[in-house]
C-alpha cells in the first residue's frame, strides 16, 4: 500500500533530481549562509547535520509530504501502541516499550506488559548487582569474568554497547562468542579461569544452532574442572524454561523477554544483561534513557525536525531517486569500531526485502548495501573510492567532541572527521589539481554527521534508536514489513541434509553440481 505514495510522488521527486542535479552543494551553501542552521537538527545533547547533501528545503518538503501520505504517521503511532504491525508473524513491535520508564499501561492480547518490562528489569538488576559486588558466588568465590554466547541480536548489540563505552566498564571482564567455529569460544577461555567465570547464554529459544553448540563447549569446559559444581556458573536469557532447566541453569538465573522483541532490536532487554553487568544497572538506565529520549523526538517532533524521519527520508531520497545504492557509516571513536557490524543487521536484516506486505513483488529498490569502518582506519582503506570513485556513496561520520584519552588525539580525530565530509563535498577542480587530472575530486558527495559531546550509555542509547527508527521510517515507506527475517531460515534448514555428507563414508549424494564437487573435495582433504 505505502509503496504506492512513493510511485505517486515518483514524477515530483525526479523532477527535484533534475531541479538540483546541476546545482553543486557549495553553491547551496553559497546562497544560504544560514544552511547549517536550517538542516541541522539537535536533541538532547546530538546534533544531527545533514547540510551536506543534495537536497534543499523544497525537495525535503516533498519528500515530507510523500512520508505523510504514506501513512507514516499512522503507522509511528501504531508502533507505540503495541498494534501488531508485525503482519507476517502477527505480533506487536514494542522495543521501545522496554526504555519507557513510564508506568502508563501498554496493552498487548489485553494484558498490561509495562508490568512484566519493570519487574524483568528489576529482577536483571538484582542479579547484576549481586554479581558485581560479589555477593553472587560461584566455585571459585567472586566473577572475575563473563562469557556471553549467543549470535546475531544477541551477540552484535551487546557486544558494540559493551566495546563502545569500556570508559564505564568497572564490573567484571567481559568477553563474546558467537561463532560456531570452535577457535572463537577456546580463544577465550584459554585465558579465562573456570572456577571464577560466568557464562551467559543467550538465545530466546534456547534452540539457536551456534549458541547451543557453544554453550555446550562451554559446559564441557567448566564440568572437566569444577564437574557437578558447574551449575552456578551459568545463567540464561530465553524463554523456554523446560530447555534452560535441562541444561542445568535454574529459573532463577533464566531473564525473559516477549515475541514482540525482535532479535536485533532486544538490547534494550534481558538481551542486554551482559552490558547491564559490566557497567551498572543505574548506567543500563541511563543507556535505556537515551533510547526513549530519541523515541519522544521521534514521536513529537514535526517531520522535517525529526532527526530519524530525515535519516529516513534522505535515505530514501537516495536509494530511489537518485540510485546510490550504497551507504557508509563511519564512527570516528575506537571503541565504536562495531557500530558498523551492528547498523549492518540492523538495516539489511530489516529492510533486506523484497516482497510488499501483501505479498505482491516490490517494484522499488529496498534496503541499501550497509558498510563502514572506524575513522582514521577507513580513511587508508576504502575512503579512495568514497572520493574518487565511479559510485556515489552516501556516508554517515558520527564523532564525539571529547574523549576519554588524551585531547590532542581527539582533536586529531575531529579535524580528520570534519576534513573527510568537507572533501567530499567540496572537491578539487583541474585547475586547483594543477591540470592534473589523477588529483581531480568530483566534490558534491553527500554526508550526514552526529556530533555529540561524548560517548556515554545516554548518547550511544539515543544513537542506536534513532538508527531503529530510521530503519522503520524506510520500511513503512517501502510497504515492507521489517521486523520479520524470513531470508536467514532456507541455509539453516539446508544444514541437517548437508551435515550427514561430510562424513568420507556417508551414502547421502548432493543433488547440487557445486556441493557435489566441495563434498569430493572435502573427502579427498579429509583422507590425505
Amino acid at each position: 500500500m505505502t509503496n504506492l505514495a512513493l510511485n505517486q510522488y515518483r514524477d515530483r521527486l525526479n523532477a527535484e533530481k533534475q531541479r538540483l542535479s546541476h546545482t553543486h552543494m557549495c553553491d547551496m551553501f553559497e546562497s544560504d549562509p544560514d544552511r547549517f542552521n536550517n538542516m541541522s537538527i539537535e536533541n538532547d545533547g546530538v546534533i544531527f547535520d545533514y547540510s551536506k547533501n543534495r537536497l534543499d528545503a523544497q525537495s525535503l518538503s516533498v519528500l515530507a509530504e510523500m512520508a505523510k501520505a504514506g501513512g507514516l504517521a499512522e503507522m509511528r503511532s501504531a508502533m507505540f501502541a503495541g498494534d501488531k504491525i508485525n503482519t507476517t508473524e502477527n505480533r506487536a513491535v514494542l522495543h521501545t516499550a522496554l526504555r519507557n520508564p513510564s508506568e502508563k499501561p501498554i496493552m498487548v492480547d489485553g494484558k498490561d506488559i509495562m508490568q512484566d518490562i519493570h519487574a524483568e528489569l528489576s529482577r536483571m538488576a538484582k542479579f547484576a548487582s549481586s554479581v558485581r559486588d560479589g555477593s553472587y558466588l560461584v566455585s571459585g568465590g567472586k566473577v572475575t569474568d563473563v562469557v556471553n554466547i549467543g549470535i546475531g541480536g544477541s551477540d552484535l548489540g551487546p557486544r558494540m554497547a559493551t566495546q563502545s563505552l569500556r570508559e564505564f566498564n568497572d564490573g567484571p571482564k567481559l568477553h563474546f562468542v558467537a561463532n560456531s567455529d570452535a577457535t572463537d569460544l577456546d580463544d577465550i577461555v584459554e585465558r579465562l579461569d573456570p572456577k571464577t567465570t560466568l557464562f551467559i547464554v543467550a538465545s530466546k529459544s534456547f534452540t539457536t544452532a551456534e549458541t547451543m553448540l557453544n554453550a555446550a563447549n562451554a559446559k564441557q569446559w567448566v564440568e572437566e574442572s569444577l564437574g557437578d559444581e558447574a551449575g552456578r556458573h551459568f545463567c540464561a536469557l530465553s524463554t523456554n524454561l523446560e530447555a534452560t532447566q535441562a541444561f542445568g541453569i535454574e529459573n532463577e538465573r533464566t531473564f525473559g523477554f516477549w515475541d514482540w522483541v525482535g532479535g536485533r532490536y532486544s538490547i534494550w532487554s534481558a538481551i542486554g544483561l551482559s552490558l547491564m553487568i559490566s557497567i551498572g544497572p543505574e548506567r543500563f538506565r541511563e543507556f535505556l534513557n537515551g533510547a526513549h529520549s530519541a523515541d519522544q523526538h521521534f514521536m513529537n517532533a514535526p517531520f522535517e525536525k525529526n532527526i530519524p524521519i530525515v535519516m529516513g527520508l534522505i535515505g530514501i531520497w537516495y536509494r530511489n531517486v537518485w540510485g546510490f545504492p550504497v551507504q557508509a557509516v563511519m564512527p570516528y571513536d575506537s571503541r565504536m569500531s562495531r557500530f558498523p557490524a551492528w547498523l549492518q543487521q540492523l538495516d539489511m536484516e530489516s529492510n533486506g526485502k523484497s516482497v510488499l506486505k501483501s505479498g505482491e513483488q516490490t517494484e522499488l529498490d529496498t534496503g541499501p548495501i550497509i558498510f563502514g569502518e572506524v575513522g582514521t582506519n577507513g580513511q587508508h582503506a576504502f575512503y579512495q573510492l568514497l572520493h574518487q570513485g565511479t559510485t556515489i556513496i552516501p556516508c554517515d561520520f558520527l564523532i564525539a567532541a571529547t574523549g576519554y584519552g588524551r585531547q590532542r588525539n581527539r582533536d586529531v580525530l575531529l579535524s580528520n572527521c570534519f576534513a573527510q565530509s568537507e572533501a567530499l563535498m567540496d572537491g578539487r577542480t583541474l585547475e586547483q589539481a594543477d591540470n592534473n587530472p589523477h588529483r581531480v575530486f568530483e566534490g558534491n558527495r553527500p554526508s550526514n554527521t552526529f556530533l555529540f559531546k561524548r560517548v556515554t550509555p545516554h548518547s550511544l542509547g539515543m544513537l542506536m534508536a534513532f538508527y531503529e527508527h530510521k530503519v522503520f521510517v524506510q520500511g513503512v515507506l517501502w510497504g515492507i514489513n521489517s521486523f520479520d527475517q524470513w531470508g536467514v531460515e532456507l541455509g539453516k534448514e539446508l544444514l541437517p541434509t548437508i551435515e550427514p555428507m561430510l562424513d568420507v563414508n556417508s551414502k547421502a549424494i548432493a543433488t547440487n553440481g557445486s556441493t557435489k564437487g566441495l563434498l569430493k573435495a572435502l573427502h579427498q582433504f579429509k583422507q590425505s
